[in-house]
């Protein structure tokens, strides 16, 4: 009995956090309503002070359910088998054109998209944001060490600075690709991306 009651309270909180990850990837945090989320959720009120204390304090689970989702998937795209660490690494910044899309990114651009906002609103989502973006920073370290090692890449500073150079390259661009809505700014820093790490077009 006690493993269903704790498999519906996940279930419930995990409708809670997908629904408004969703909505606030469209919308930004300040403009989403608890009401909205939880209707569209279909979760009572009531319910979702049982799972968080504050709208903030939602904010900060959406952003850290989103980051352990995201570093799971870059973990993936880094650990595939058959290609050289170059060749994974330009497959993250390509599944990064796909997902951070200017049209819809179904909440998988909620960094983008949240990012500037709620580090001014809540220091818990802004250290959230920041633990989160410091370890894709840091797999992007690691994964570049090992293209070096390897020889399929080669950099001209340390990887932790050029890891936090692609990273941040890539999340000014998406927010231009949201400003012009066109995908020529992935373009460009994709072409910057290969300079940096010494690849041919």
């Amino acid at each position: 009995m006690t493993t269903v009651n704790t498999t519906e309270t996940s279930d419930v909180r995990e409708k809670i956090l997908a629904t408004g990850r969703q909505i606030m990837a469209g919308k930004g945090f300040s403009a989403v309503g608890l009401n909205e989320i939880l209707a569209t959720a279909g979760v009572p009120k009531g319910s979702f002070y049982h799972y968080f204390s504050s709208k903030d304090a939602f904010g900060e689970a959406m952003l850290e359910d989103y980051f352990a989702d995201y570093l799971a998937d870059l973990d993936a795209t880094l650990g595939q088998s058959g290609l050289t660490m170059a060749q994974r690494l330009m497959n993250y910044w390509q599944s990064w054109q796909e997902t951070q899309s200017f049209f819809d990114c179904q909440g998988k651009c909620l960094a983008v998209k949240l990012g500037a906002e709620v580090a001014d609103l809540s220091e818990a989502m802004r250290l959230a944001l920041k633990r989160g973006t410091a370890g894709i920073i840091s797999r992007l370290a690691l994964a570049i060490e090992a293209g070096v090692a390897e020889g399929s890449l080669s950099i001209d500073d340390t990887p932790e600075r050029v890891a936090q150079s692609l990273y941040q390259l890539w999340l000014g661009t998406s927010v231009m690709v949201k400003i012009v809505r066109g995908r020529q700014p992935f373009e460009a820093t994709m072409t910057t991306t290969r300079q940096l790490l010494h690849l041919s077009p």
